[in-house]
């Protein structure tokens, strides 16, 4: 809060719809509010030097005296904050994000409302508030009446955002995080990530002055446990690997041009989004030894209704790296051959992808999943399908950088490969870590007796 305030006179902007300015500083950061008519405009000054003659301090953030930022605070209630931090989010946040903080936000809002009332009919208070209220692309739209309904009801019952610093209120929407709309507990994963956008927008509370720390901070509230751990029972070996490989082959229909694809994500530990992206240029395949693939992206499923341009795809960066980072793979050279095979006998598409559907278009995700199920059921074993082995494509990028341990490639340079910090790696891998430190230690352990029998014991004699 500062009482440094100055004022300038009200400036003219012809042509604007709200043409009549009104100018401030506030410890000399300039601040404006705009208006239809000069009348509107006079009033709107006079107020705020009433208010600076009076001796009220002046917020620096809003650019707002004392008095009207307790009465805004009084009177902003989660739903509203929560929409302000949608919107803040929007421009620099891509598609699966903002469906993913709506998913959070249509999850915790219906549960802090006024006690002891709740809306008839949850499974359209929360389509409302997920496909509407939280989604600024249809904000300029007017929602169907039945949602109408549902959003009017949310913004009379929700609660002020002030009394998010009683402990029985946080707890009732962190516990909401726990529970499907059915009732059903939700995946631990989920639980938590929902609870990091519940975070977010109480930092953002912070940051505007509502609260002087984040109130989940004192709050004692254990999340559910998420075991991290990949499974050593659905890791397929090599030659499982290549029993499954050769029965995505063997499908009908797609199968042919899926092989190397899901090879991509064993031999390279790519996921999906990056063995969608992958390029001809991005593929170094010599004849003979060891290749290269230089990643530099992906391409993830959003949604029209999430995305800027209506498209359902979006091209990403890779994962939690700067626009422009590329991480360089080597390949073995079965996988060389494999690549090039596939290319000579599949092309590539007119952007160079190496994988497509039969349209041209990026493979979609049920259809490369389909085949899988059809190609485990074909060549697995009864008890290795019971055990869950290589139960989802995914586990295939989990086998490869488990094989590399396996290996004895130092654990830094697997996560290196596999795009992810050493410290994901520990917690994902730590089974498999464990056979590596035994291999180690036995390596340390022969070193040391070796080096006693070279030296004779010389030095511990003397």
């Amino acid at each position: 809060m500062s009482y440094h305030v100055r004022f300038w006179d009200i400036r003219e902007r012809p042509g604007r719809r709200n043409r009549f300015q009104v100018r401030w500083t506030v410890n000399g950061r300039e601040k404006s509010e705009s208006f239809s008519t000069t009348g509107l405009a006079e009033s709107r000054r006079a107020k705020l030097m009433t208010a600076a003659r009076d001796g009220e301090p002046f917020d620096e953030h809003t650019g707002l005296p004392a008095s009207e930022l307790r009465a805004i605070k009084q009177r902003t209630t989660w739903y509203d904050l929560a929409r302000s931090y949608a919107e803040q989010r929007w421009e620099r946040t891509p598609g699966n994000t903002r469906r993913t903080l709506a998913d959070a936000f249509a999850t915790i809002t219906p549960a802090l409302v006024r006690p002891g009332v709740s809306f008839p009919e949850p499974r359209v208070l929360r389509r409302a508030l997920y496909s509407w209220a939280f989604n600024k692309n249809v904000w300029d739209q007017d929602p169907p009446e039945e949602w109408r309904k549902a959003l009017d009801w949310i913004k009379w019952n929700s609660l002020p955002v002030s009394t998010l610093a009683e402990a029985d209120v946080l707890r009732r929407a962190l516990d909401a995080l726990c529970r499907k709309l059915d009732g059903k507990p939700a995946a631990a994963k989920t639980a938590r990530r929902k609870r990091a956008a519940f975070n977010e927008v109480l930092n953002m509370a912070v940051e505007k002055g509502y609260f002087a720390e984040n109130p989940l901070n004192g709050l004692r509230w254990n999340a559910p446990a998420v075991n991290e751990e990949v499974d050593p029972a659905a890791v397929s070996n090599p030659g499982q690997v290549a029993r499954l490989l050769t029965g995505v082959a063997q499908q009908r229909g797609r199968g042919p041009h899926l092989e190397a694809f899901f090879g991509c994500m064993y031999y390279a530990a790519m996921r999906p989004a990056e063995v969608i992206h992958l390029r001809l240029e991005q593929c170094h395949l010599p004849e003979s030894g060891w290749g290269l693939l230089n990643l530099s992206g992906g391409v993830v499923v959003t949604g029209k209704e999430w995305s800027d341009d209506g498209a359902v795809h979006e091209v990403h960066s890779l994962k939690r790296r700067a626009a422009t980072a590329t991480r360089p793979v080597p390949i073995p050279p079965h996988f060389v051959r494999m690549l090039r095979l596939h290319i000579r006998r599949f092309g590539v598409a007119p952007d160079g992808r190496l994988f497509r559907n039969e349209a041209g278009k990026y493979v979609d995700a049920a259809a490369y999943g389909l085949t899988w199920a059809r190609a485990r059921k074909s060549v697995l074993t009864r008890i290795e399908l019971a055990s869950g082995l290589a139960k989802r494509p995914y586990d295939l990028r989990h086998a490869g950088i488990s094989f590399w341990l396996y290996s004895g490639v130092d654990p830094a340079e697997c996560a290196r490969r596999a795009g992810q910090s050493i410290e994901v790696l520990f917690r994902h891998y730590a089974k498999f870590l464990d056979g590596i430190r035994e291999q180690a230690n036995r390596l340390i352990e022969e070193s040391m007796r070796e080096w006693d029998r070279v030296s004779g014991g010389s030095d511990a004699a003397e």
